[in-house]
């Protein structure tokens, strides 16, 4: 059956990073999130669960009012599940010139298989909740309002290990597009990646992968909150693809869930003094440790952790939210003086992120994985998306590989591999790396281990009524006596 809905509008967003460079340019083949909707084209399983009354299978980014299948990971995946979902959306390519242009996919459950103009972009990508993207420069009709994009979701994976990891885990499930879908255009030498590492010292590493034949040297500058300068342009000369940037700054506010002060990183790629490519960059300056049989410092203060796991997910628009919700989310959570979230049980939008930057929350970042785990090949790809997308939030300041069971220990040397900032690690239901994070134990036992144990007691989860021996009757005095995550 197909269903036709004409492509009402795109949004396209100039980030205008600074007056004279050469920025990237961004232009929305879907909305921005659940406040902000276009509907598209797309075809339609012969029989679908609705979650509000309408038949169709599968949402763009934002269009909450086609919501698809709707089951828990404790169902049998049906075959209808298996279908797949084609999505044909035609556009006019509004962004300037032949540059190097990508197509971003923030969210897709689960495989996605992506075409334009009718020849693939890449891959099939597999994995549900990780940002992800195509170079599609030689494939777009430049000038043409005829440019098709054709996305093929399949709900269920055809890689097993991501099944056991997401369709089989403990949330529910919504197969399709329900994070935002983006055309973005870079200058054909560009900054291709950055990873920042801001110090409570004050210093700021930041490393790049760049993509120049040119280009001479990088700049950095950095701004207060007001866009004031801090301390003096920065300068590095460019020799091959890779390059660090190191800068001393004095008299800095550092960053903390209580006071989280940010600042504004401007780097330039420049030809002589041509500037070629501008990014900009919010930074928190802080510095996390991990002290053995001791506790987790920021900034020099050991941390008590109170908070709670966090779903990306509201009853209304199911997974897709918004930076609105995001917003909403961290201010109740600071409102019941928590400090921490847990991001359960895979990694958020980016604008929740933003919003714990700077309204203050330390976050746990998650791998997807819940008794089952993605296998080594599906899971490094997975692990280097996930980083490369997060790594730069300070509010981050730990990672957990898995759920509950979900840990391919094979993927933990990645962590540290590629957070220039070395964040501790943890297994969620496991004693690892020296944190005892064991769900749902008895108050007693938790507690004698807290006050007398070796090890750094941070259980993920907690209260369980089936589990605990007292039916959550207990969260007053976990939350007096013991530092956690909920």
């Amino acid at each position: 059956m197909m269903k036709r809905i004409p492509l009402i509008c795109l949004t396209l967003l100039v980030m205008a990073l600074h007056a004279m460079a050469q920025s990237a340019e961004i232009q929305y083949l879907s909305g921005t999130g659940s406040d902000d909707t276009v509907n598209w084209q797309f075809s339609v399983p012969p029989a679908v669960m609705p979650v509000n009354g309408r038949r169709s299978p599968c949402p763009p980014a934002g269009n909450y009012k086609a919501l698809v299948n709707m089951t828990t990971g404790s169902q049998k995946i049906v075959s209808v599940e298996k279908s797949a979902v084609c999505i044909n959306i035609v556009f006019r390519y509004l962004l300037h010139g032949k540059e190097k242009s990508e197509h971003r996919f923030e969210g897709v459950m689960t495989d996605a298989t992506v075409k334009v103009n009718g020849v693939s972009a890449g891959p099939t990508h597999r994995g549900a909740f990780y940002a992800f993207k195509y170079d599609i420069s030689a494939l777009l009709q430049y000038g043409s309002s005829k440019n098709l994009l054709e996305v093929t979701v399949a709900k269920h994976s055809a890689n097993e290990s991501v099944n056991a990891a997401e369709r089989r885990a403990d949330f529910w499930l919504f197969g399709g597009i329900f994070r935002p879908v983006l055309l973005e255009a870079l200058p054909q030498q560009h900054i291709e990646m950055l990873k920042v590492n801001a110090g409570a010292d004050g210093v700021l590493h930041a490393d790049m992968q760049l993509n120049t034949s040119s280009a001479t040297q990088i700049t950095m500058q950095l701004y207060d909150k007001d866009l004031h300068k801090v301390g003096g342009l920065q300068t590095t000369p460019v020799h091959g693809a890779s390059l660090q940037l190191k800068a001393k700054y004095e008299g800095l506010r550092l960053w903390s869930a209580e006071s989280p002060t940010l600042y504004t990183a401007e780097f330039s790629l420049r030809d002589n003094n041509k500037v070629i490519h501008t990014i900009r960059q919010r930074v928190g300056f802080r510095t996390i440790t991990l002290k053995q049989r001791d506790g987790i410092y920021v900034n020099g203060v050991q941390m008590k952790f109170k908070g709670v796991n966090r779903h990306s997910f509201r009853p209304e628009s199911g997974r897709t939210t918004s930076r609105t919700i995001s917003i909403e989310d961290v201010l109740l959570i600071k409102e019941m003086n928590m400090n921490a979230v847990r991001m359960s049980h895979y990694p958020p939008d980016g604008h929740f992120l933003d919003v714990c930057d700077s309204l203050g929350l330390y976050v746990m970042d998650e791998l997807a994985g819940w008794h089952g785990n993605y296998d080594t090949e599906t899971g490094t790809g997975l692990v280097k998306e996930m980083i490369t997308h997060d790594v730069n939030h300070p509010s981050v300041i730990m990672w957990a590989n898995g759920n509950e069971g979900g840990h391919n220990k094979a993927l933990d040397h990645l962590f540290p591999e590629l957070d220039p900032q070395q964040r501790p690690v943890v297994h969620p239901w496991q004693l690892f790396n020296g944190i005892e994070t064991q769900h749902y134990r008895e108050y007693n036992y938790g507690i004698a281990n807290y006050e007398n144990g070796k090890e750094i007691v941070m259980p993920t989860e907690f209260l369980h009524g089936q589990f605990d021996g007292g039916h959550g009757a207990g969260l007053e005095d976990y939350w007096k006596r013991c530092g956690t995550i909920h």
